[in-house]
């Protein structure tokens, strides 16, 4: 009797996806508890919101699990370039409140209504193409020197600073950060030469070391904010990290407020629902500081062991696929996620300055969401692929095992 292939449910990865679940579940709480607080009279419309966001999400992420590498590999091109032609749109149709409030114009707006943040979604691509452009430059400079390796730099930068000129022009600096530590983690993987990894490190220490040299000297802010253009937005964002209590009701209000809330918690926090404290958006960027105020450090806690697991079952997958293509893929989200995670949370605690990076499966915004959910189905596509080329071997193994048996058979006959 001939063995049955595996159907698609034995090929879908639930280790990925039960701390997907859960942080979302989480989310959707956290998102509820700050909304009917602090918008009491949208506050069902918002968590309804929220919920469609997720649900289209998941529905994106069941067909990307379905999607092969040659399908991806010849979208690649075409979704990096939809990509940019999206991260114009901000420049010409935003919000001026949003604008006034956030200091940035990364949200496609009409009116007073914002629609999406085309960034979130360039993350997805750029990963894809910066995977795509490892693998043929591999393929065609089989041998690594330090030429290929400045020539190989030169060639991704090709493709990182339109995203990050565009990031510029919507003064979106926090989004930047992302993508310079995609690229950085990508890079790294690809087998780079130290000789080119350490100048740059030194360089990087020696330039943010002078910019905080600067910025805390006399009259530093006034020359970075004429001579480099910081805008004052950013620079009071600097300046409420390294003092959150020092214009504590003015330009370091959310900082010290989100400190206050986070502290207040406790071991346990306070209770389901619990809130005392005023944190300006907290539903989306600060959403940490209400999982810390109702539920303490065990309630933080356990949201960090939620995206630890996520990430070792990540790390899991890749080793276990041997689909190159696949590997830089997974790299690159996984970085994502982790300076995400670490950004927000360690901007909520006062570790990192704000930079307005939502909380991966938590914050409020369905870009965020849809793109996150996205970058989990093609783990799982990668997982699914892996299954299938398992159940592959396995058929051959067993047709081999029925045709010597039968062959056997014949000769004993003979």
């Amino acid at each position: 009797m001939p063995r049955k292939s595996g159907n698609v449910e034995s090929r879908i990865d639930y280790t990925v996806i039960l701390p997907v679940f859960f942080l979302l579940l989480i989310g959707l709480v956290s998102i509820y508890i700050a909304v009917t607080h602090d918008y009491p009279d949208r506050a069902t419309s918002l968590v309804i919101q929220q919920g469609l966001w997720m649900f289209v999400g998941i529905g994106f992420a069941f067909v990307v699990m379905f999607f092969n590498t040659r399908f991806l590999w010849r979208i690649t091109p075409y979704l990096y370039g939809l990509g940019l032609a999206l991260m114009v749109l901000p420049l010409l149709f935003y919000s001026q409140s949003l604008v006034g409030l956030t200091g940035a114009k990364n949200w496609v707006a009409i009116g007073s209504q914002t629609l999406f943040q085309p960034s979130e979604f360039m993350k997805i691509a750029y990963i894809l193409l910066l995977s795509f452009q490892i693998i043929r430059f591999q393929e065609k400079h089989k041998e690594a020197t330090l030429r290929t390796d400045f020539l190989f730099i030169l060639q991704l930068l090709a493709t990182t600073l339109p995203v990050l000129f565009l990031l510029f022009l919507q003064k979106d600096l926090g989004t930047s950060l992302v993508f310079v530590v995609i690229f950085l983690g990508m890079v790294l993987l690809s087998g780079i030469s130290w000789k080119v990894i350490l100048p740059t490190v030194i360089t990087a220490v020696v330039l943010t070391g002078g910019f905080m040299l600067i910025f805390i000297s006399e009259g530093g802010k006034g020359f970075l904010h004429n001579s480099l253009g910081i805008s004052t937005y950013q620079l009071n964002r600097i300046s409420a990290w390294l003092d959150p209590f020092e214009n504590a009701q003015t330009t370091t209000y959310q900082q010290a407020q989100s400190l206050i809330a986070v502290g207040s918690g406790g071991l346990w926090g306070q209770g389901f629902n619990v809130t005392n404290l005023m944190v300006p958006v907290r539903e989306s960027d600060m959403i940490f500081t209400v999982i810390a105020e109702d539920f303490g450090f065990a309630g933080g806690l356990l949201v960090i062991s939620l995206y630890l697991l996520l990430i070792y079952r990540m790390i899991r997958i890749t080793i276990q696929s041997n689909n190159r293509f696949y590997t830089f893929i997974s790299t690159g989200f996984i970085m994502m996620i982790l300076f995400h995670v670490f950004e927000n949370i360690g901007a909520a605690t006062g570790i990192l300055p704000l930079t307005g990076i939502p909380l991966p499966f938590i914050s409020q915004g369905g870009s965020s969401i849809i793109s996150n959910l996205i970058g989990v189905g093609l783990v799982l596509s990668m997982s699914y692929q892996n299954s299938l080329v398992k159940e592959r071997l396995q058929e051959r193994r067993y047709r081999r095992r029925r045709f010597i048996i039968e062959k056997s058979k014949e000769n004993e006959e003979a």
